[in-house]
């Protein structure tokens, strides 16, 4: 670099410009990963809001790219890669599967992740209060509270006999999701009939299979697909008059019926003051993963 240096001094006179662009300190990058669609939920901005309380805001000291698979999570393996070769100081990833593709990515790269599932048991830490490696982030594990909006349903709808369970097929988290509210049926004397969607025209084809299943309510799991297609299955499920249950309170917010889970903007704002943090030389070994100790509903 200092042998370039020196040849382009003496070039000044003719690259002028150039040269006063090469000059200015580069921006350092946030690559931000996400499983889902752009959405309207103010979620990006509680992350700003985060990096902000760090003293770090977009556009003034750092730069922010977000990359969508707009749920396909086939497409986050190629996606994490091209983050990669950005070179970005920090990666933040949601949710599971989009964290997951940036740990297979990087080994290097400072990953702070949001998950609603138990980061040990998928792999992406070795503990809660030391991870190790170049991976922490904030873990509400909302993905285990199937059994308790279950039960919610039940209380509500106690005559209400066969549940349905929405379920995106391509997230890792669907299966122990549908299998804790299989178990959790049982228990209450319920039918669950799982259906599947992870597309938004599958989310269509599946509201239209609901009379022919007799299904008289609904759970919705928690998956990052879905949740950015929050309002298409809000309405679908007021215009069968299916009762839901829901796992964010954003679902609520867009006119659904009652939910029960941990705040998502919270954690992206957390997620934001953890990469300010390590912008500033924190390192994600010395960052415990956080988890939230309270649960909220919302109707």
């Amino acid at each position: 670099m200092m042998h370039r240096r020196s040849f382009l001094t003496g070039l000044v006179g003719v690259v002028a410009t150039p040269l006063a662009v090469e000059a200015q300190p580069t921006k350092p990058l946030i690559g931000f990963l996400h499983q889902g669609s752009p959405d309207p939920l103010p979620l990006t901005n509680a992350f700003s809001q985060g990096l902000n309380e760090t003293g770090i805001s977009e556009g003034r000291n750092v730069t922010i790219e977000h990359l969508w698979a707009d749920g396909h999570y086939d497409r986050l393996p190629a996606l994490a890669a091209d983050l990669v070769s950005h070179r970005p100081a920090v990666i933040a990833a949601a949710l599971l599967p989009a964290a997951l593709a940036a740990k297979a990515a990087t080994q290097t790269i400072p990953i702070v992740f949001v998950s609603g599932s138990d980061p040990i048991a998928a792999g992406l830490v070795s503990s809660f209060s030391r991870p190790t490696g170049n991976v922490t982030g904030i873990a509400f594990m909302f993905t285990r509270l199937g059994a308790k909006n279950l039960e919610l349903l039940h209380e509500l709808l106690p005559k209400a006999t066969v549940i349905g369970a929405l379920a995106n097929p391509n997230n890792p988290n669907a299966e122990p999701q549908v299998r804790d509210l299989q178990t959790a049926a049982r228990t209450l004397g319920l039918q669950l009939v799982v259906l599947s969607a992870g597309t938004e025209r599958e989310i269509d084809a599946m509201f239209a299979t609901l009379p022919q299943h007799r299904i008289s309510a609904m759970v919705v799991t928690a998956d990052g697909f879905l949740i950015s297609r929050h309002e298409q299955v809000v309405a679908l499920a007021a215009d069968r008059a299916v009762p839901t249950v829901y796992p964010l309170r954003q679902y609520v917010d867009a006119g659904g019926l009652i939910s029960y889970g941990a705040n998502l903007r919270e954690a992206f704002r957390q997620a934001g003051t953890y990469v300010g943090k390590i912008l500033k030389g924190a390192k994600p070994a010395d960052l415990p993963v956080d988890q939230p100790t309270q649960f909220r509903d919302g109707h």
